[in-house]
């Protein structure tokens, strides 16, 4: 009796553990996604060149590709809830120490050297919330759930990111940069209470809802770093994130730089790609966990996305050819670009939750960590790269690129597992 109500608290507890992973990365998604929002008052407060800048947002990327791996092998050393517990405090009391002396005050300008330093602190603690939360996801859901409970996660990022381009600029304007930090600080915290009130190890494995039985998951597969299925889904993940960084770092100036878009179509068009993206990471998981297609579903997204960058490309070549772009191109190519923004983001819950099912829920936080670097490598080298190829080939030729990296990445993810095999093995 007592086993049985042991299983009905974590079924409702767990949703609870969901909202901690979702509380955790959007806290610190509002950090790495809404500081370079605010890209042009950081420029104007600490006077900062361009290529300075760059330099200063770049890092925190750079912090968080370092740390994802280690922070991910701790996981599943010591559990994710100190892992959770001592990054989100870590973070909190960089972004606070940076409120204190790294924002810029009447008569005083932080040096760059400290700015620098401060934002990749603030990555390499950071990186801790990903792969912890996601093993927490991962051990507290079954089989049958862990698709549409891992997309949910994933939708934080956007949800992180879109709180952050509301709030920081503002608030950066009007108060200053010691709100911003102060404010991205009181986020970790609060998710830090929460982390501390709910995570914690289920009393016992969870049950497949499908078939009643315990999860396999749940039990460890080999070592992750020495498993070549789950280091060739990391590299499809890197790869399709590079057209998907070139959307979400360079769209905007597309929009308006090549379809002379105003910054009322330019907002709503971005809008539009980020909550279709949530939507269709939502909608994926629960949808590819009813028809345990995984698999079938990565590979068909990967092709939707090298048409989709193509379609763009070949878009953009037409109205190349037209002696200016009219409304109707302009809407053509805003539609085009949110289409394909949308696809390109619509896989990581599905993918997350397929490399976490091979390595087993044990060693969860290692392989998530090895995608989340593989990530944010990309994060950082894509901004870095796409100004190069853009003078080299125009907006068609990073379209197109864009096309054929997914093309490059589609035999990365693992092919679908033939019916007779299976019934086989049964």
């Amino acid at each position: 009796m007592f086993h049985s109500a042991g299983f009905t608290n974590n079924r409702r507890h767990r949703w609870k553990v969901l909202g901690v992973g979702v509380a955790a990365n959007a806290s610190f998604s509002a950090a790495f996604s809404g500081i370079p929002i605010t890209a042009v008052l950081i420029r104007s407060s600490y006077h900062l060149s361009n290529s300075e800048l760059g330099l200063v947002l770049g890092l925190m990327g750079l912090g968080i590709a370092i740390s994802e791996l280690p922070w991910g092998l701790l996981t599943d050393r010591w559990g994710d809830r100190p892992v959770l517990l001592t990054g989100l405090a870590a973070t909190a009391a960089a972004l606070a120490l940076m409120a204190l002396f790294v924002a810029p005050v009447a008569g005083h300008i932080p040096a760059l050297p400290l700015l620098a330093a401060g934002l990749l602190l603030v990555g390499l603690l950071g990186g801790s919330v990903n792969g912890s939360s996601g093993r927490a996801v991962m051990t507290w859901f079954g089989e049958s759930e862990r698709g549409m409970a891992m997309s949910i996660r994933q939708t934080a990022v956007p949800m992180g990111g879109a709180a952050g381009a509301l709030i920081l600029p503002a608030l950066a304007a009007h108060f200053g940069f010691g709100a911003v930090y102060g404010v991205l600080a009181l986020f970790c915290l609060v998710t830090l209470f929460f982390t501390w009130l709910w995570l914690h190890e289920p009393a016992a494995a969870p049950v497949d809802k499908a078939t009643g039985h315990v999860a396999k998951a749940v039990i460890a597969g080999p070592a992750p770093l020495k498993d070549r299925r789950l280091w060739s889904i990391v590299a499809a993940i890197g790869i399709l994130c590079a057209p998907q960084f070139a959307i979400l770092s360079f769209g905007t100036v597309f929009l308006h730089d090549f379809g002379h878009a105003g910054i009322a179509a330019i907002t709503a068009a971005m809008a539009t790609l980020q909550g279709g993206a949530m939507i269709m990471r939502v909608w994926s998981g629960r949808w590819t966990d009813r028809n345990r297609n995984r698999r079938e579903y990565l590979r068909f997204c990967t092709i939707s996305v090298a048409v989709a960058f193509a379609a763009l490309a070949a878009l953009v070549a037409t109205a190349g050819q037209l002696p200016a772009v009219g409304p109707l191109m302009a809407a053509l190519l805003l539609a085009m670009l949110v289409i394909t923004g949308v696809s390109v983001s619509a896989w990581h819950g599905v993918a997350y939750t397929e490399l976490a099912t091979i390595a087993g829920a044990r060693n969860a936080g290692t392989a998530l960590g090895m995608a989340n670097t593989s990530v944010f490598v990309m994060c950082f080298l894509t901004p870095l790269a796409l100004p190069h190829i853009l003078a080299l080939a125009s907006w068609s030729g990073v379209w197109l690129l864009g096309s054929v990296l997914a093309l490059i990445a589609l035999p990365f993810f693992p092919k679908p597992v033939q019916a007779t095999m299976v019934c086989q093995a049964a």
